[in-house]
């Protein structure tokens, strides 16, 4: 279930909040000493280069899964050839394994959303790490590689949680623009919003676990080509040098 948070922090009033999930209570850090990494997923080459410095570029990008309908959005992606970004959650990482090697063998990029979606500032340091770290640790098992990406939940974010990511090799990934689909919950709504935000070097955020946002991309990615972009991954429109660990973007 899909809620608003509670309590708001400093830059919510800066970046809008994505939807806060309902999981369960996170469970021991320790990892089944019987859990094996897999082995890297291989993503399917792009046919060709984009260098977003020379042309028209946005990096659609979905938080809080994979959830139910993520597997019909990489449907739709790849039948557009198109790229994205997906942030996950720890925890329903641990429940979705495979589809999470599916986002990264079909050449998407992964980031880190945490484990259990909590509001990274609120926490002390100890469980601000941990949440970051269990879930590089939970996607390595699954993909076989750790991310170079977070986004921290609802966009709450400080010099603490940049610090910690940056500990981790971490690049912060905010966005230029967000649907606010969660609240929408209307796919005609949704599309609308998300052309309206386009822009050359958007970063759009999207939610995989709305079904309507899912409904919405197709008319969504047709419009974009229609419109002359390219649709890539975040570390693909920010280039080469940008995504340093503790680094944020966009800025």
């Amino acid at each position: 279930m899909i809620k608003r948070p509670v309590a708001a922090l400093a830059l919510a009033a800066v970046v809008s909040a994505p939807a806060a999930l309902a999981l369960p209570a996170q469970a021991s850090a320790a990892p089944a000493a019987s859990a094996k990494p897999a082995p890297a997923a291989s993503a399917k080459p792009a046919a060709a280069r984009v260098d977003c410095a020379k042309v028209k570029c946005i990096a659609l990008t979905f938080d809080d899964g994979p959830g139910p309908y993520t597997a019909r959005l990489l449907d739709t992606l790849k039948k557009h050839k198109a790229k994205a970004t997906f942030f996950l959650v720890g925890k329903r990482v641990e429940e979705r394994r495979k589809l999470a090697r599916r986002i990264a063998r079909e050449g998407h990029e992964i980031g880190n959303h945490s484990y259990s979606h909590q509001s990274l500032p609120a926490l002390p340091d100890f469980e601000l790490t941990e949440e970051l770290s269990r879930t590089q640790d939970v996607l390595r098992r699954a993909i076989g590689r750790r991310p170079r990406l977070m986004r921290p939940p609802y966009g709450h974010t400080d010099a603490r949680v940049r610090a910690a990511a940056g500990e981790l090799g971490l690049a912060q990934v905010l966005w230029t623009g967000t649907t606010l689909d969660w609240s929408l919950r209307d796919t005609r709504k949704i599309g609308d919003t998300v052309l309206r935000l386009a822009r050359p070097n958007g970063v759009i955020l999207m939610h995989d676990v709305v079904p309507q946002t899912v409904k919405a991309i197709p008319r969504v990615l047709r419009e974009l080509k229609k419109r002359g972009y390219h649709l890539v991954t975040v570390s693909a429109l920010a280039g080469p040098g940008r995504l340093t660990p503790g680094a944020s973007f966009p800025r």
